[in-house]
Protein backbone atom coordinates (compact mmCIF):
# COMPACT_ATOMS: atom_id res chain seq x y z
CA UNK A 1 0.00 0.00 0.00
CA UNK A 2 1.38 3.26 -0.75
CA UNK A 3 0.44 6.14 1.29
CA UNK A 4 0.13 9.90 0.20
CA UNK A 5 -0.23 12.98 2.61
CA UNK A 6 -2.46 15.60 1.58
CA UNK A 7 -2.85 19.18 3.24
CA UNK A 8 -6.33 19.77 4.20
CA UNK A 9 -5.52 22.57 5.99
CA UNK A 10 -2.79 24.58 7.51
CA UNK A 11 -2.73 22.44 10.64
CA UNK A 12 -4.54 19.08 9.73
CA UNK A 13 -2.56 17.14 6.85
CA UNK A 14 -4.42 13.67 6.12
CA UNK A 15 -2.97 10.44 4.52
CA UNK A 16 -4.13 8.54 1.70
CA UNK A 17 -3.61 5.59 0.22
CA UNK A 18 -2.98 5.21 -3.49
CA UNK A 19 -6.78 4.86 -4.18
CA UNK A 20 -7.22 8.41 -2.54
CA UNK A 21 -9.47 7.44 0.84
CA UNK A 22 -8.35 8.90 3.70
CA UNK A 23 -6.19 6.22 6.25
CA UNK A 24 -5.38 8.44 8.58
CA UNK A 25 -4.75 12.12 9.72
CA UNK A 26 -1.65 14.01 11.18
CA UNK A 27 -2.71 16.80 13.83
CA UNK A 28 -0.43 19.35 15.68
CA UNK A 29 -0.36 17.87 19.45
CA UNK A 30 -2.02 20.81 21.08
CA UNK A 31 -5.16 19.54 18.76
CA UNK A 32 -4.65 16.28 19.87
CA UNK A 33 -4.86 17.42 23.57
CA UNK A 34 -7.97 19.61 23.11
CA UNK A 35 -9.64 16.73 21.02
CA UNK A 36 -8.56 14.20 23.64
CA UNK A 37 -9.84 17.49 26.81
CA UNK A 38 -13.23 16.68 25.22
CA UNK A 39 -13.53 13.19 24.52
CA UNK A 40 -12.58 12.92 28.19
CA UNK A 41 -15.51 15.67 29.07
CA UNK A 42 -18.08 13.86 27.52
CA UNK A 43 -17.43 10.73 29.00
CA UNK A 44 -17.43 12.54 32.44
CA UNK A 45 -20.91 13.92 31.75
CA UNK A 46 -22.42 10.64 30.88
CA UNK A 47 -22.35 10.19 34.38
CA UNK A 48 -25.28 12.11 36.47
CA UNK A 49 -23.18 12.50 39.65
CA UNK A 50 -19.91 13.29 37.80
CA UNK A 51 -21.93 16.31 35.94
CA UNK A 52 -23.34 17.51 39.39
CA UNK A 53 -19.70 17.63 40.53
CA UNK A 54 -17.77 19.11 37.42
CA UNK A 55 -21.09 21.80 36.92
CA UNK A 56 -20.44 22.57 40.65
CA UNK A 57 -16.51 22.74 40.59
CA UNK A 58 -17.15 25.38 37.64
CA UNK A 59 -19.51 27.02 39.59
CA UNK A 60 -16.68 27.70 42.37
CA UNK A 61 -13.86 28.38 39.58
CA UNK A 62 -15.11 32.36 40.14
CA UNK A 63 -14.80 32.14 43.86
CA UNK A 64 -11.46 32.16 44.59
CA UNK A 65 -10.46 28.73 43.19
CA UNK A 66 -6.78 28.62 42.29
CA UNK A 67 -4.51 27.85 39.32
CA UNK A 68 -3.39 24.84 38.04
CA UNK A 69 0.40 25.92 38.54
CA UNK A 70 -0.27 26.39 42.44
CA UNK A 71 -2.20 23.12 42.83
CA UNK A 72 1.07 21.82 41.31
CA UNK A 73 2.85 23.64 43.40
CA UNK A 74 1.01 23.02 46.77
CA UNK A 75 1.28 18.86 45.96
CA UNK A 76 4.40 18.98 44.70
CA UNK A 77 4.63 17.90 41.40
Amino acid sequence: MTATIEVQTAEVQTVSDSQGNAIGVFVPIDVWREIESERETVYLLRSEAMRKRLLAAIARDGEGGITLEEARAQLGI
